[in-house]
């Protein structure tokens, strides 16, 4: 193996180690769960994940910068010449790279769309805008997210973030690991489409929150209640959109490559797959986006922790300021996880980038 491979999977190995340390610590140290009198057993629980994963994120840092250090320059050693400049002519300096994501167009819109949004939102309630001026102005809103008693200096609200995160991943990537081989069967096969699709269309009308009662009451705990339902919102969006994903591979394309040699299986992963990759992804990022909206409801009515619920308790105490606070925390939220899954898209799907 080559330098550069040794320190990547060096890299892998030593954050494998460092998570499964810092679960083994967070265990240790919140169970049996004994929380302290006025805290809820959901927040201890965030609370201790936060701190065991503080200590070992620290102590992660600087050996996997070392390594990645390493591999980056191992990689410009093992590489020839040739290669190498072909690398290098291939791909452009990082300094220019930065300066073509930020500074174009489609950026710069973007950039003033946010402000004009912003002016508005601040320049309300002093014109007297109607609806728009019974929110608190930009400034009240910033100013009571960072004093001495705002969100920002509460474990409460970072918890919160830590809570609802480990809910949105879990019912999210459940409904991938569910959603995207069942699509794939019903689109390869007629027959068990035929069969089982049923079933699945008379669920499908029906919005996740209306399972929320049924959950509560079927499900052991009311946090497998609320990832039971962030799941149903991803799941059936996903399950769709990779059927559609299925008809939309050209079937000459899968005839030429029977004729030409390959098995059923090459065919598969080499053709029906790969062309059903840009559907999963579109159904991915729908159904994150569906996860964030169920997930706010949820918490509010079945969690007693999370963004949601501080959001639902900053209103029931008066305070709006907080209440936008946690409608914007949940916006940052959800567009973060969207563009995560759109760049892992288009690292899956490079060739999309040709076209």
């Amino acid at each position: 193996m080559r330098a550069a491979g040794a320190a990547g999977w060096a890299f892998i190995l030593w954050t494998v180690l460092c998570v499964g340390l810092g679960f083994f610590r967070f265990f240790d140290t919140t169970f049996p769960l004994n929380p302290p009198p006025g805290v809820h057993g959901e927040l201890h629980i965030a609370l201790q994940a936060m701190r065991a994963y503080r200590f070992w994120g620290a102590v992660w840092l600087v050996p996997a910068a070392a390594l990645l250090f390493v591999r980056r320059a191992k990689r410009l050693v093992d590489e020839d010449a040739a290669s190498r400049r072909k690398r290098i002519e291939r791909r452009a300096p990082l300094a220019q790279r930065v300066r073509r994501a930020v500074l174009n167009v489609h950026a710069l819109r973007g950039v003033l769309g946010v402000l004009a949004i912003l002016i508005i939102w601040q320049i309300a309630q002093p014109l007297g805008i109607p609806i728009i001026k019974r929110i608190p102005p930009l400034s009240e809103v910033v100013m009571r997210f960072f004093d001495e008693r705002g969100l920002f200096w509460r474990d409460k609200y970072w918890a919160g973030w830590v809570i609802s995160l480990f809910r949105i991943f879990s019912g999210f990537l459940l409904a991938l690991v569910i959603g995207v081989p069942q699509g794939l069967a019903w689109g390869i096969s007629r027959t068990w489409k035929a069969v089982s699709f049923p079933i699945f269309e008379i669920f499908r009308p029906i919005p996740p929150l209306a399972f929320l009662p049924a959950a509560i009451y079927l499900m052991p705990t009311a946090e497998l209640s609320i990832i039971f339902v962030i799941f149903l919102g991803a799941y059936f969006t996903i399950v769709i959109n990779t059927i559609n994903g299925v008809y939309n591979v050209e079937r000459s394309m899968q005839r030429a490559a029977l004729s030409l040699g390959a098995r059923r299986g090459d065919v598969f992963w080499k053709v029906v797959f790969p062309g059903t990759l840009p559907s999963i992804i579109t159904g991915a990022t729908v159904g994150m986006g569906i996860t964030w909206m169920v997930l706010v409801a949820a918490e509010m009515i079945a969690g007693r922790s999370g963004i949601g619920f501080l959001t639902w308790e900053s209103y029931t105490a008066g305070d709006i300021p907080q209440v936008v606070v946690g409608m914007a925390s949940m916006g940052v939220g959800g567009a973060i996880c969207s563009a995560i899954i759109w760049r892992l898209g288009n690292n899956l799907t490079p060739w999309r980038r040709l076209f």
